[in-house]
């Protein structure tokens, strides 16, 4: 649990400062530890206690149904402090699930510069940060409505709401976040165990997998593939460090899964991921023109801090 601070949503005229301003309460939030909660869903429930961290998992015994599920969560000992968690269940009629990385992958973030990424999202917002052209056409395709979207990334829990209303602002497909905390105890296995919790938690589904070749997710994406073989349809790695050894490095990874089932893409753009997906049938074929539409329509827009 995080302290309310009551944030406003994000506009496009925000002045630097005050996103600034704004990013520095999220990271500074103050948590609050021990503090116990009751959990509902329909005429079930159940409870638990947040730990040291504010964090806290809950699972209550019932049927759910398939889409989004919305479940009640109130304070036991202030029952008009209350909140409401929303859980995804794939339709039996999705054909795949799309795990995606978010930073340099779906949003401007500059990974290869650690104190670019920091000013980067600090003095922006969900409505000013740039998306990588057609990105939203792209994964509307892969969702089709049906097909699950997880979003798992090294950002800190702090900026889950930004992120949220980012992916509303940008037409992208919702679904869950899976951040992870920022401390001393900070978990660098932190995408590779949530990635392995997904696949287990959804054990009749393939998945299609989108990251960035800024840090490692041609690495982690290829063990993935080791650990679970027949269950990664395709890997789509957007090319963002131009450096003749991270592209060597890469390339051995796609010489590598060339004997599984799985391809290793690496795209300059999202309209060359589409082009693939739809010869895979990943995506259907008419949705390409439309990545295509969407890439030019980004390209249209005025450049925004």
């Amino acid at each position: 649990m995080l302290q309310d601070e009551r944030f406003r949503p994000a506009r496009e005229a925000e002045r630097r400062w005050r996103n600034l301003v704004a990013f520095f309460k999220r990271m500074e939030s103050d948590v609050i530890p021990g503090a116990r909660l009751r959990a509902r869903y329909d005429n079930s429930s159940a409870a638990t206690a947040s730990d040291r961290q504010g964090y806290f998992q809950v699972q209550i015994a019932a049927k759910a149904r398939t889409g989004w599920n919305e479940v009640a969560l109130e304070l036991a000992d202030n029952r008009e402090i209350r909140a409401r968690a929303r859980v995804l269940v794939p339709p039996p009629e999705a054909q795949f699930g799309v795990v995606s990385d978010i930073d340099d992958t779906v949003v401007y973030s500059n990974v290869l510069s650690k104190w670019r990424m920091i000013l980067t999202i600090a003095f922006s917002n969900a409505r000013t940060r740039k998306p990588f052209k057609g990105v939203g056409a792209f994964y509307r395709a892969l969702h089709r409505g049906v097909n699950p979207v997880f979003y798992v990334s090294k950002s800190p829990w702090n900026l889950y709401a930004p992120l949220v209303e980012y992916l509303e602002v940008q037409g992208l497909p919702l679904g869950p976040l899976v951040l992870r905390d920022v401390g001393l105890r900070m978990n660098r296995n932190h995408k590779a165990q949530a990635i392995e919790a997904i696949l287990r938690t959804y054990p009749a589904l393939k998945f299609v997998l989108i990251g960035d070749s800024g840090e490692q997710d041609p690495e982690i994406y290829a063990e993935i593939v080791r650990r679970f073989p027949q269950r990664i349809r395709a890997i789509y790695i957007r090319s963002v460090d131009p450096s003749r050894a991270r592209i060597s490095v890469v390339q051995k990874l796609i010489e590598t899964l060339a004997s599984t089932d799985c391809q290793l893409v690496l795209a300059p753009d999202s309209e060359f991921a589409a082009a693939h997906a739809a010869a895979e049938g990943l995506i259907a074929p008419e949705e390409l023109a439309n990545v295509r539409a969407d890439k030019k329509a980004d390209l249209a827009k005025p450049k925004l801090a």
